[in-house]
């Protein structure tokens, strides 16, 4: 009988449908079923949640798919979580509001073999748009929204300065319990505080781990017509900027993301010349909400 290699860890929090749609392409994942699980890890879920999954379960009796239930509210919790309930070394995580090719799990499984002084890694992240994308949309305004992410064809680290998006990482269990997720960053429910992927990553790049690129994992992230308005960019970009705060503040520097900051308003301004009026006028909105963020005390 084939030993569990892997484990799919899903934190889910009141999104039943594009859950349902996020197991359907686990479900046709080409990797031998005796070889991983699937965690869905209900992060205090109010909808259907239980329901889907269930039902899910029961009718793929050949996967390995279980929930489990993670009353307090925030994906860090649920990331945490999802560690301490994995019984395999390997993990792969993604989110509810995604679909995945069917060799992700193969092509991670075969990373770690391939390469057993490696602890973490993340794959090509696609932008899909079902309402279409917006004329207003560039390069700079898409990355907060949808983090897209293609370095190449080939396994490599990933570039000075870049970092996995935390919709498609996979790590050794006992390295990510060891650094685990902050649980002061990241989304509770509703509200848009992120930025627990990435200090995730800063802290395993600093004490010495090389993060890799495997591009044969891919995601698609799937950007609803609601996340394409105005609103939703200034509130998005808002959450960032304290999200960067918070980092910096634990980090001691925020002076230095400050003046990064900065910096980034001479390149905003410079785009003028380079954008149409729409999607200049977005980075301005976006940059100027990550500002407010990042001088602006929170209320205790």
């Amino acid at each position: 009988m084939a030993t569990r290699r892997l484990t799919l860890l899903i934190p889910t929090y009141n999104r039943s449908c594009e859950l349902l749609r996020a197991l359907d392409s686990v479900a046709a994942q080409s990797l031998d079923p005796a070889l991983w699980e699937c965690i869905v890890v209900d992060n205090a879920s109010t909808d259907n949640t239980a329901e889907v999954v269930e039902r899910f379960a029961a009718e793929h009796p050949a996967l390995h798919i279980r929930r489990v239930y993670e009353p307090t509210a925030g994906v860090s919790h649920a990331r945490n979580r999802g560690l301490k309930e994995a019984t395999t070394e390997l993990l792969a995580s993604i989110d509810d509001d995604e679909r995945i090719n069917a060799d992700f799990l193969a092509a991670y499984l075969r990373f770690f073999d391939t390469h057993p002084e490696a602890n973490v890694a993340g794959g090509k992240i696609i932008a899909e748009y079902p309402s279409g994308r917006p004329r207003w949309m560039s390069r700079w305004t898409e990355r907060p929204i949808a983090n897209p992410m293609d370095y190449g064809a080939k396994v490599r680290p990933f570039p000075k300065g870049a970092l996995p998006g935390g919709g498609n990482m996979a790590y050794r269990r006992e390295v990510a319990l060891r650094y685990g997720f902050d649980t002061e960053l990241g989304r509770v429910g509703g509200k848009l505080i992120g930025g627990e992927e990435n200090d995730f990553f800063l802290r395993l790049r600093e004490a010495g781990e090389t993060l890799w690129y495997v591009p044969d994992a891919v995601m698609w992230h799937i950007i609803p017509a609601e996340k394409l308005t105005t609103e939703y960019l200034k509130r998005l970009s808002y959450h960032i900027g304290i999200s960067q705060r918070r980092r910096a503040l634990r980090r001691n520097t925020l002076r230095m993301a400050r003046l990064k900051e900065l910096l980034k308003w001479v390149v905003t301004l410079l785009l003028i010349f380079t954008l149409r009026p729409c999607q200049w006028l977005r980075v301005v909105q976006m940059r100027r909400e990550i500002s407010r963020g990042l001088w602006q005390k929170e209320k205790s």
